[in-house]
């Protein structure tokens, strides 16, 4: 977690890294070919080149700022009934480098202006723990061709646990980042409750 910008102004950010055993030219098809994109992200429709348009299945929407294959790529990232009157809230940059072994690392970073309550309420695990479910979803598919979708994963033992560590994690990265320890443990129940609610 930390600190950086986007058009609209000041913002927070967060960032993943993974390292993925499959080569980069695998890695990037997953992130760019709509087919596979839409089997660990979402559904994606639009004007997929730079400079266009996207739209996900779950409302998020933006641009293509920029795409350098197989290693770099930088979009616009809006969600919510009022993105469009927000516009360049949020990026999210993906970077890839091919690995020793014929693998490939992994780095995102989501750098977002949060308005109240979601950042008070949430913390960083309000986007943390989706970027770790929907990369947990891409090393699936990596490795096997096949990938959950997050609500199955919540209705398991394994997914609960795997959220409850997720957001903790994500926890200890507030504090690392100066964060209250009242307000972190707060964020951290908000965040596991949100994401596996407690079964009916």
């Amino acid at each position: 977690m930390g600190k950086g910008s986007v058009p609209a102004g000041d913002a927070y950010t967060i960032e993943l890294r993974r390292r993925y055993s499959a080569r980069i030219d695998d890695v990037w098809d997953a992130l760019t070919n709509p087919e596979r994109l839409r089997r660990w992200l979402k559904p994606v429709t639009g004007d997929l080149r730079p400079g266009g348009k996207f739209e996900l299945d779950g409302g998020e929407h933006g641009e293509i700022l920029r795409c350098e294959p197989p290693r770099l790529l930088t979009v616009s990232w809006l969600y919510g009934p009022d993105a469009d009157a927000w516009p360049g809230t949020s990026e999210v940059q993906v970077r890839l480098a091919p690995g020793p072994a014929g693998d490939t690392e992994f780095e995102l970073i989501h750098a977002a202006v949060v308005e109240e309550p979601l950042f008070p309420t949430y913390g960083p695990g309000a986007g943390g723990v989706g970027w770790d479910l929907h990369l947990l979803s891409l090393a699936q598919l990596l490795a096997d061709g096949e990938a959950a979708g997050h609500e199955e994963v919540a209705k398991s033992p394994e997914g609960r646990e795997f959220i409850r560590r997720s957001a903790a994690a994500w926890g200890e990265a507030h504090l690392a980042a100066g964060g209250e320890p009242v307000h972190v443990a707060a964020a951290v129940e908000a965040t596991t409750k949100f994401y596996a609610p407690d079964p009916a």
